[in-house]
């Protein structure tokens, strides 16, 4: 049986603070999966926008006027940054299925390159639709 002093190791990655300093990789990578979840949120919302309009021209006003709203307008705005995030992280997992851009320093300027060109791509997509 080995000696594994298993005392002076962190105990997990994931124990964010004096164990584990996230990196703008990890971070990125978070982000990415959490965006996932969020454009399947905004999927939700124009599925129900959809059945509103099918259902009656009273239901689909409803709806219609939430997503108008200033508040609807802050949700889509925030959506549309993390339909943009997610489809550059997928790009960035694909360049990295390829076997390019692997390396430490490139990948830390996607995960950057990432956070940016998501903001970029929202504020082009709000004023051109």
């Amino acid at each position: 049986m080995a000696d594994a002093n298993r005392g002076n190791r962190p105990l997990s990655p994931f124990m964010i603070g004096s164990y584990y300093r996230p990196q703008m990789t990890s971070i990125s990578s978070i982000m990415v999966r959490i965006t996932g979840i969020a454009t399947l949120g905004l999927a939700v919302l124009v599925v129900g926008w959809l059945v509103a309009a099918a259902m009656s021209a009273e239901a689909f006003a409803l709806v219609d006027g939430l997503l108008r709203s200033w508040f609807g307008d802050l949700v889509l705005l925030g959506a549309t940054w993390a339909l943009w995030y997610h489809v550059l992280g997928r790009l960035r997992h694909v360049i990295w299925d390829f076997g390019y851009w692997v390396e430490i320093k490139v990948s830390e300027r996607m995960g950057l390159g990432m956070f940016v060109g998501a903001t970029v791509l929202t504020v082009i997509t709000a004023l051109v639709v």
